[in-house]
């Protein structure tokens, strides 16, 4: 039976180009591939035939003799029984992944840079209100000597005579080809003979650089903030990475942040918390006053509305939560005693209205050993 005509069966004309090849026999290995057409002969003979037809037409010797001789042409430079594919699984996608990863063609591969992240230590006040930090980090840039060629100016790199420029070379392991960047050359596709001498041959310096970080108010730990191509450069023209500023607040001595609220213990005496009061406290805005009912208990909290965090995101601002934490005089004189033991005396027989906590409390222990 007569084989089918190769640009026929990939859909091409033959004057197609050799992306244009590739995008055909592409998208008919994803058609038919086994492993979507399981227990499908039809499908598993058409996938062996546009693979076949695309070993050829990818190789520009072997479509050159396919044109003029036809079949018999590539049966010939094949030792005359018929067509054999060296290639394996790597062959059937190994383009795909080049287009993704970059390179694999003539004049090897080229990365974008690495992306860098920085660690910015902020105190509440400089998170809660934004500011414009000034940092110093270390990044390897372009060679401004070889213009980031890795060559000795004057020279130029040679074509790696391992990989002929591809950047890749294919082992073969078993029943598969493997594709991997070359040793040689590390993927670049090219060579150094005579490399520069102030970045020897690495095509970057490592320098450092001063960057002006504005801060945006309410920021938090673990927010990031991009700079886009300010990360380590890129190889062979690719783009540079990006920087990664990652915040870190400290901790403060008054307050303790939750999301857009922020939480203080406000020590009181024992006086204002019987009798009441009005106390200052300290805020991110300034100081404000705390009104104290009388009767309040050691942890009762109280709530100052918009004293909070504004949110970076919603624009939505938190509020202040104080806890009262009731002091207990210490080192008293002998006429204090004198007073607090009479006041002591005062409240016999009345706890269940002056102390109704103690009372209950003590109530609950009565039933427990009942």
């Amino acid at each position: 039976m007569a084989k089918q005509d190769y640009y026929d069966l990939l859909g091409v004309s033959r004057t197609a180009t050799e992306a244009e090849i590739k995008k055909a026999y592409r998208r008919m290995a994803m058609k038919y591939h086994p492993d979507r057409n399981p227990d499908d002969a039809t499908a598993e003979a058409r996938f062996k035939e546009a693979k076949e037809a695309y070993e050829i037409l990818s190789d520009s010797q072997k479509r050159a003799a396919y044109d003029q001789f036809g079949h018999a042409g590539v049966d010939n430079s094949s030792g005359g029984g018929g067509f054999r594919s060296s290639g394996g699984f790597s062959d059937i996608f190994g383009d795909v992944f080049n287009d993704i990863f970059g390179g694999g063609g003539p004049g090897g591969q080229s990365f974008r840079g690495a992306d860098l992240r920085y660690r910015l230590d902020l105190t509440l006040e400089e998170a809660v209100a934004g500011t414009t930090a000034k940092i110093r980090i270390p990044v390897n840039v372009e060679c401004k000597t070889c213009d980031g060629s890795g060559a000795k100016p004057g020279t130029q790199p040679v074509t790696c005579t391992t990989c002929g420029g591809h950047g890749q070379v294919r082992i073969q392991q078993g029943f598969f080809t493997v594709q991997q960047a070359c040793p040689h050359c590390r993927g670049t596709g090219q060579m150094i003979q005579d490399p520069c001498h102030d970045c020897h041959g690495q095509g970057v310096v490592q320098e450092h650089k001063t960057l002006s970080v504005k801060v945006p108010a309410g920021v938090n730990t673990g927010d990031r903030i991009r700079l886009a191509g300010e990360g380590e450069a890129g190889s062979r023209g690719a783009p540079a990475g990006d920087l990664y500023v990652e915040v870190a607040v400290k901790r403060h001595d008054v307050f303790t942040r939750d999301g857009n609220n922020l939480f203080a213990d406000v020590p009181i005496s024992f006086t204002t918390a019987c009798l009441g009061g009005e106390l200052q406290v300290p805020t991110l805005q300034g100081k404000a006053v705390l009104k104290v009912p009388e009767g309040t208990q050691t942890g009762q909290q109280f709530k100052m509305r918009g004293k909070g965090v504004k949110s970076v995101r919603t624009g939505e601002v938190g509020d202040l939560m104080c806890r009262v934490i009731i002091e207990t005089p210490v080192k008293l004189s002998k006429k204090q005693k004198e007073l607090l033991q009479e006041f002591a005396e005062t409240m016999e027989g009345s706890g269940a209205t002056h102390s109704p906590k103690h009372e209950s409390w003590l109530d609950a222990v009565k039933r427990f050993f009942e």
